[in-house]
C-alpha cells in the first residue's frame, strides 16, 4: 500500500517535470520562431525581386539597363557586407533584443521607401540602406538563438535561421506568381510585391516585445537577476539556472582574458592562412551561382522561353526545392564529412550549369528548352542548399579558435556578401552582352575553380574539437583527412 503511494506521488511528480519541460520547450520554439522572423526578411527581401525585377525594369516604370538592374538587385547585399560589420559592433552595446528591435525599423522604413521609389537611383540607394538590415539580422539572429538554447538543441536552433531565410524566398516566389498573374496589366505592380516586406517586418517588431534579451549579454551587463528570470522561462529545469549562470560568468572570465587577434597577427602565416581559407570559403559559396538564381530566376526562365506569368508560377518550384533541400542538409551535416558534402554538392552544381549551357546551345529554338532549363535550376539549387549552403556557414563558425573568431568571421563574412554583391550586379550585364549559353558557361568555369579550391585547401572538421582544429592549421597538419579514416 505505501509502495503505491509512493509511486503514485513519483509518478505526479514525474508527470509534472514533463508538463514543466513541455511548457519550457513551447516557449524556447515561440522565442526562435520570433526571432527567426528576421531570416525570413531576409529572404523575403532578396527573394521579391527576382519577379519585381522585369516588371520595374520597363520603359514606363523606372527603365532600368543592365548594370542598373544588377545594382538594384545587388544593392541589398552590398548594404548587408556593411551591415554584417556594424551589428557586430553595436551587438554588446545595445543586445541582441534591442539591436534587433531598431533593425525591424530599418526593415520597415526602407521596404516602404523601395516601395514608393521613382527613379534606378533612389531605388539603389534605399536598396542599400535596406541591405544594412539584412546583414544585421545575418549576424544577430544566429547569436541569439545560440545564446537562449541548450546544447542539446543549439544546432536545430541556429540552423532555423538557414531554413527560415529559404522559406523566405519561396514566400515571395508564391506572393510575386499570384500578384504577377493576377494584377498582371496593372500599373506598378512590383511596388506591391515589394511593399508585401512590411507585413512581416511589423510582426517582428511587435514580437519582440514578447520574447527575452539574451541570458548571456544580460549577465554580461552584470543583470544577473533579470537573467536568472529568462532562464526559469525556458528551461526545462529551473533549478539548474543557477548552475547555468555560474557558467555563463565563467565563460566570460576567461574571454576577458583572452587576447583577441588583430589585423597585425595577419603576419604570422598560420592565422593569415586560416584567414585566407575563410575568405575562400565565403567566396566560394557565391561564385558558384546561388544568386543568380534566387535573384534572377524568373529572368532566366523568360530568357529560355516561357512567357513572364508562366516563369513566375515556374520559379515557385525552385524556391520548394531549396526549403526541401535545405532540411535534408541539415539531417545530413553532423552523419556526413564536410569535404565529402561539399564535393559532391560543387559536382551537382556543376553539372546542372553545364547542362544549361548545352541545352541553351543545342535547343535554341526547341520548345522543350524552358523545360529542360527549369529542371536544371532545380537540380542546382538540390545539389547548393543540400550540400553546400548549410556546410559552407557550418566551417567559417568551425575553424576559427575564440580568440580569431571576431576577426576572421568579419573578413570572411564581408567578403562573402561583396562577392554576392558582384555575382548579381555582373549576371544581368553577361546576360545581355554575351547571352545564356556563355554566361552560364563562366559559372561553370567558376565551379570548376571551387572544386579545385575545395580539394586543396577546405578542412575536413567533423568529429574535430576548435582546439584541434586550431593546432592542425598552428603546426601543419591541415590536410583535411578525415581522422576516421587514417
Amino acid at each position: 500500500m505505501r509502495l503505491t503511494k509512493i509511486a503514485t506521488e513519483s509518478n505526479k511528480i514525474d508527470s509534472v517535470a514533463d508538463k514543466a519541460a513541455q511548457v519550457a520547450r513551447k516557449r524556447l520554439r515561440n522565442i526562435a520562431l520570433i526571432s527567426t522572423l528576421g531570416g525570413l526578411l531576409f529572404g523575403i527581401n532578396t527573394g521579391v525581386i527576382n519577379g519585381a525585377i522585369g516588371y520595374m525594369s520597363k520603359p514606363s516604370e523606372l527603365n532600368l539597363s543592365p548594370a542598373t538592374e544588377g545594382l538594384v538587385t545587388s544593392g541589398i547585399t552590398l548594404g548587408a557586407a556593411f551591415g554584417a560589420i556594424f551589428a557586430g559592433r553595436l551587438l554588446d552595446r545595445l543586445g541582441r533584443r534591442g539591436l534587433l528591435r531598431y533593425l525591424a525599423v530599418f526593415f520597415l522604413i526602407f521596404t516602404i521607401t523601395c516601395a514608393v521609389a521613382r527613379s534606378a537611383v533612389t531605388m539603389i540607394i534605399f536598396r542599400v540602406l535596406l541591405g544594412l538590415a539584412v546583414g544585421g539580422t545575418s549576424v544577430i539572429v544566429p547569436t541569439y538563438l545560440a545564446e537562449i538554447s541548450t546544447p542539446d538543441i543549439r544546432g536545430r536552433l541556429v540552423t532555423q535561421n538557414e531554413l527560415m531565410i529559404v522559406a523566405g524566398q519561396l514566400i515571395a516566389f508564391v506572393i510575386n506568381a499570384i500578384l504577377g498573374n493576377l494584377f498582371s496589366h496593372t500599373d506598378n505592380i512590383w511596388r506591391y510585391m515589394i511593399a508585401f516586406g512590411v507585413i512581416p517586418a511589423v510582426i517582428l517588431f511587435f514580437g519582440l516585445f514578447f520574447i527575452p534579451e539574451s541570458p548571456r549579454w544580460l549577465v554580461m551587463k552584470n543583470r544577473v537577476q533579470e537573467a536568472f528570470e529568462t532562464l526559469t522561462n525556458i528551461r526545462a529545469q529551473p533549478t539548474a539556472c543557477h548552475a547555468e549562470i555560474k557558467e555563463i560568468q565563467n565563460a566570460l572570465s576567461q574571454e576577458k582574458e583572452i587576447k583577441q587577434a588583430t589585423f597585425k597577427d595577419l603576419k604570422i602565416p598560420w592565422i593569415r592562412r586560416l584567414v585566407l581559407i575563410g575568405i575562400g570559403l565565403g567566396v566560394m559559396q557565391q561564385v558558384i551561382g546561388i544568386n543568380i538564381m534566387m535573384y534572377y530566376g524568373t529572368t532566366i526562365l523568360t530568357a529560355a522561353g516561357f512567357a513572364h506569368n508562366a516563369a513566375l508560377i515556374a520559379n515557385i518550384f525552385n524556391g520548394i526545392v531549396s526549403v526541401v533541400a535545405t532540411l535534408v542538409g541539415m539531417s545530413l551535416m553532423n552523419r556526413v564529412n564536410r569535404r565529402k558534402m561539399l564535393t559532391v554538392g560543387i559536382i551537382g552544381t556543376t553539372f546542372s550549369l553545364l547542362l544549361i549551357v548545352v541545352i541553351s546551345a543545342t535547343l535554341n529554338t526547341s520548345p522543350l528548352l524552358p523545360f529542360f532549363v527549369i529542371f536544371s535550376t532545380m537540380l542546382f539549387l538540390g545539389f547548393f542548399q543540400g550540400c553546400i549552403s548549410p556546410l559552407v556557414w557550418l566551417l567559417l563558425s568551425e575553424i576559427f579558435p575564440q580568440n580569431l573568431r571576431g576577426l576572421g568571421m568579419g573578413i570572411a563574412t564581408f567578403f562573402l556578401w561583396l562577392s554576392n554583391f558582384l555575382v548579381g550586379y555582373v549576371f544581368p550585364i553577361l546576360l545581355a552582352h554575351i547571352g545564356m549559353t556563355f554566361t552560364f558557361l563562366v559559372f561553370v568555369i567558376f565551379n570548376l575553380l571551387s572544386f579545385i579550391f575545395t580539394l586543396k585547401y577546405a578542412p575536413e572538421t567533423r568529429g574535430k574539437s576548435l582546439e584541434q582544429i586550431q593546432l592542425e592549421f598552428q603546426y601543419g597538419d591541415n590536410s583535411g583527412v578525415d581522422p576516421e579514416s587514417k
